[in-house]
């Protein structure tokens, strides 16, 4: 009996099939009125036998369905070991599907561990430019050196995406992580310069804000048109996770920033936000959102050398405390004994992963400040001031997580959400456990200087903390077996796209008991 659905599936085949017999002047056709390639290629979650490569058909990405039917369309790949591509060592076809927005995600496999690969797509006669990623040394491989980027935080309007350019000039990283705020929700109705006076915006979002999943689908579009942006995804596989602008400033869980949106509602932004990241990030299937929540922990090894716990501080945080007033004293909710920050499974699989012990080094890359930094810089605060939208708003599962990092040999924490670089030592009992390393924006908060009002204050009240900058850029991390190296990337401006990158210092961790130096 021939049911709806196989004749659905047996027309599909037909129709794709009937396309790769047809005559080659047919087949040399394009499809689309325009390139369907316009957000380029991406690669990432690199294994030691692959990785994701990643595509999305969008000709028109601003028009309804970014201008292609809404039909499932056979979309064509190879990955070679060679930029020429005459070693194919993998290709294959997949369906772009209009209920995933036309993006493609292949999980490459059964590649050679620890080199480069370059990765295209075709559809019709239109062939997309050729991305490149390497794939990671083998587990339990003797590695000597380990190198990756760092990066986040890039509101469209607050200025340009230089770093992205620099990034794609790095030689051969290994990856690059991206610790979230890929998008930014909503338009500047100003934007602030020196002296908090009003000045122009660097470029405009078309949206004011995004609330809907076509609204999410166009305002990622807008980013990723963004060639600097296309630069950094096509040379180097991402490790992408998100923080609170893929969805609403400061959300956790199904709390809205605004307490007058029910869960129940917000859950549907949610939804629709997390379903709009995985089309766009070049992530595997299993993070495939499920009624709005997507698994983004997840753990990389570099051979045995380094290990890379990639953290979800968001989906499973309990509601900020305290109102989530910045620059309060801390008030009773902070030290709520049931509060979450990572939520108690994951907890359970970062023990696990920790537990392993595989590798000389272990990174935990997260998203919100771990150092509790009393921030009190002005005289109208309180006398101790904290983000209680960091770690600093949740004592109890805090100090979980240093209790948990005093067991590990060689933790260095990675982290972002600040807009400013930081470095420091994380303490429990007085006693330092880890390093952390904040990585600054690529572009939101605007040109900056080097060291915001306050910095002088903010590093008398916490000893713990060696090291701050208020300029835009991203991390390189370089990590050996007797040491690892955190260099600040930053440019003098991104208000303009001639922004000029220096190294403005180094957080230096050697192995043993944790330390930090600022070279």
């Amino acid at each position: 009996m021939l049911t709806r659905r196989k004749l659905i599936q047996s027309t599909a085949a037909g129709i794709a099939a009937s396309t790769l017999a047809a005559p080659a002047i047919l087949r040399a056709q394009s499809w689309f009125r325009d390139y369907p390639f316009k957000l380029g290629v991406a690669a990432g979650d690199p294994a030691a036998d692959g990785f994701v490569i990643w595509t999305r058909i969008a000709p028109e990405p601003f028009e309804r369905h970014s201008g292609v039917s809404t039909s499932a369309l056979p979309v064509h790949w190879e990955v070679a070991e060679d930029s020429g591509f005459r070693t194919v060592a993998a290709k294959g076809e997949t369906l772009a599907r209009p209920e995933l927005g036309h993006s493609v995600h292949v999980e490459v496999e059964g590649l050679k561990p620890d080199r480069p690969y370059w990765y295209r797509f075709y559809i019709g006669s239109d062939r997309s430019l050729a991305g490149r990623a390497r794939t990671l040394p083998a587990a339990g491989a003797s590695i000597e050196k380990l190198k990756f980027g760092v990066c986040g935080c890039q509101h469209y309007e607050s200025g340009y995406f230089t770093a992205f350019r620099e990034i794609a000039k790095q030689d051969d990283l290994a990856f690059v992580y991206h610790y979230g705020d890929f998008i930014y929700e909503y338009a500047y109705d100003y934007q602030y310069g020196p002296e908090r006076l009003p000045v122009p915006k660097t470029r405009e979002h078309r949206l004011r804000e995004v609330y809907s999943l076509d609204d999410y689908r166009q305002h990622y579009a807008q980013y990723l048109l963004d060639l600097d942006l296309q630069a950094a995804r096509s040379v180097h596989a991402f490790v992408p996770t998100f923080d609170d602008h893929e969805i609403q400033n400061n959300w956790v869980q199904n709390f809205s920033q605004d307490d007058s949106v029910p869960a129940e509602v917000f859950a549907l932004r949610r939804q629709a936000a997390m379903q709009a990241w995985y089309e766009n990030m070049p992530v595997r299937r299993s993070m495939l959102p499920n009624a709005g929540v997507i698994s983004a922990n997840r753990r990389l090894t570099f051979g045995n050398l380094a290990a890379i716990n990639v953290l979800d501080t968001r989906s499973f945080r309990s509601d900020q405390p305290c109102d989530d007033r910045w620059g309060i004293t801390p008030c009773e909710g902070v030290f709520d004994k049931d509060a979450q920050v990572l939520g108690k499974a994951q907890e359970r699989w970062l023990d696990d992963s920790l537990k392993r012990g595989d590798t000389r080094w272990t990174g935990i890359a997260q998203q919100v400040m771990m150092m509790p930094l009393n921030r009190s810089v002005y005289d109208d605060q309180p006398e101790l001031a904290y983000n209680l939208d960091s770690w600093a708003g949740y004592d109890v599962p805090r100090r979980r997580m240093m209790n948990r990092l005093a067991k590990v040999s060689n933790a260095v924490v990675l982290t972002g959400d600040e807009h400013q670089n930081y470095a420091g030592l994380l303490m429990s009992d007085d006693k330092p456990v880890a390093a952390e390393c904040v990585i600054t924006s690529v572009s939101s908060g605007g040109d900056g200087q080097d060291q915001r009002s306050g910095s002088d204050r903010v590093l008398a009240n916490n000893p713990q903390l060696q090291f701050i900058n208020d300029q835009r850029g991203f991390g390189l991390c370089e990590v050996t077996r007797d040491e690892w190296r955190t260099d600040f990337m930053v440019l003098d401006k991104v208000s303009t796209r001639d922004g000029i990158l220096t190294k403005r210092a180094s957080a230096v961790i050697g192995a043993g008991p944790a330390n930090l130096t600022i070279a």
